[in-house]
């Protein structure tokens, strides 16, 4: 019985020490890749998301109604939808280096031109170009990812880098209150033109940085030895077995495919409710200026991105996935409904969009680990741009409906509702149809 003790022994020390040999290896890599794709994404989301702040101004200034906002910030992600599968086919194709490169540039030139918008009619071409210049950045970090870190490490990854999501709020919402109070009249240009122009400026400057800095896969680098290559390949590989849908063709033809675009939908409804109304909710609770605006809102932010780093782990701690983007999800669907039961009231109203924000930001984060855990190959690229893309068709129809709601009734609290009813939906979804079996890993 000795020697077998023995060799059990030294097999189990051998796979300890393979083990840290791997975590640092993968640890090495989420450092080379990780806070750069991270400040993309607070710049990304920031373009966005910053004409929530400019509304406060801008529709003074330009005599444009909530309607016209609401239609003008949604027309982003039509443009968003209809380029976003073409985008992502070809990063795969052409390589993440090049390709988020030119994303970059391209909508930091759009944003920035948003400052001389004087028209409905520009307003709405702008926003729609500017959807299609951002088109495949999302779900192509998402695809890059993939090519570095298996399923069981990927979720705090990802939650890594869309803490850029809340991070945006908590740095650009007092910045971009500061930007407009601090520069209102220079150069005899309002407070929001100043907005778009120097915080598009980040965007086109971080498209060098990708360029010159991003390896698109792991056969590329010079950081790495061929052992630890081939450490990082062997973990991919291995989690690519697992996957069922690695073809253009399976993608477009499974149902849990279209579900998931469904329930991303839900769920990016109360996303994008936050990011264009956070700072008018703010407003219609008696806070005037746009700075203390700006200080209020990332209450809200910071709680979302305590809540999305601590659920992360809890995630890739217990392989569990399911329950981690259905209990956010309802989370969020109450904080609308606190927010939209609190108007004219800050504290509760805040207490309500800190729900929201928590809930959304979170599931958002959790859900990339439903899709990535069975799509592979070229299907990942097509699965997870045609998840995205129809999700975020909802950043469409949630400013819309919305803005059309509160021009019909003066008052948000209509759209709150619709909001947290579909959210609600959502968990719903994922709750019925979507096997513990099939992402638990």
């Amino acid at each position: 019985m000795q020697p077998n003790t023995t060799l059990a022994s030294a097999a189990h020390t051998l796979s300890a020490t393979s083990q840290d040999a791997a975590n640092a290896v993968f640890k090495r890599a989420a450092w080379r890749f990780i806070p750069l794709l991270f400040v993309s994404y607070v710049v990304a989301y920031l373009d966005r998301v910053n004409i929530g702040f400019a509304k406060l101004q801008m529709l003074n200034d330009l005599q444009f109604s909530d309607a016209v906002y609401g239609l003008g910030a949604g027309l982003f992600f039509l443009g968003y939808f209809l380029f976003e599968v073409p985008s992502n086919l070809l990063l795969h194709k052409l390589g993440a280096r090049r390709w988020i490169a030119r994303i970059m540039i391209t909508w930091g030139v759009l944003s920035a031109a948003t400052a001389w918008v004087d028209s409905p009619m520009m307003f709405y071409v702008i926003r729609f170009l500017l959807g299609v210049a951002e088109a495949g950045f999302f779900p192509g970090v998402i695809l890059y990812l993939t090519y570095w870190f298996p399923s069981h490490r990927r979720g705090r990854m990802t939650a890594m880098f869309m803490a850029g999501n809340p991070v945006s709020g908590i740095v650009g919402a007092p910045l971009s209150g500061y930007i407009m109070y601090a520069f209102a009249g220079t150069m005899g240009m309002s407070g929001w033109q100043w907005l778009f122009i120097l915080e598009a400026i980040p965007a086109v400057i971080l498209s060098v940085v990708i360029y010159c800095y991003l390896d698109d896969r792991v056969a590329d680098v010079t950081w790495l030895n061929a052992e630890e290559k081939n450490l990082i390949k062997n973990e991919i590989d291995q989690d690519a077995q697992l996957r069922t849908h690695s073809s253009i063709r399976s993608v477009m033809l499974s149902p849990r495919v279209w579900l998931l675009c469904l329930i991303l939908f839900g769920v990016i409804m109360g996303s994008y409710a936050i990011g264009f109304w956070l700072p008018s909710i703010i407003r219609s609770a008696g806070i005037a200026d746009p700075f203390h605006i700006g200080l209020l809102a990332m209450i809200p932010y910071t709680a979302a991105l305590i809540s999305m780093l601590l659920a992360s782990r809890s995630a890739d701690h217990f392989r569990e996935r399911r329950w981690h983007v259905i209990v956010p999800v309802l989370v969020a669907a109450i904080g609308f409904c606190i927010c939209a039961m609190s108007e004219n009231q800050i504290a509760p109203a805040i207490f309500g969009l800190s729900l929201g924000a928590m809930g959304v930001v979170t599931a958002v984060a959790m859900f990339w680990a439903l899709p990535t855990a069975f799509l592979g190959g070229a299907g990942a690229a097509a699965g997870i741009a045609l998840i995205n893309c129809t999700g975020n068709l909802a950043g469409f129809v949630s400013p819309s409906v919305i803005g059309w709601l509160k021009t019909q009734t003066h008052s948000v609290s209509s759209g709150l509702f619709f909001v947290a009813a579909m959210l609600a939906l959502s968990a719903v979804l994922v709750l019925s149809f979507i096997p513990a079996k099939v992402v638990n890993r």
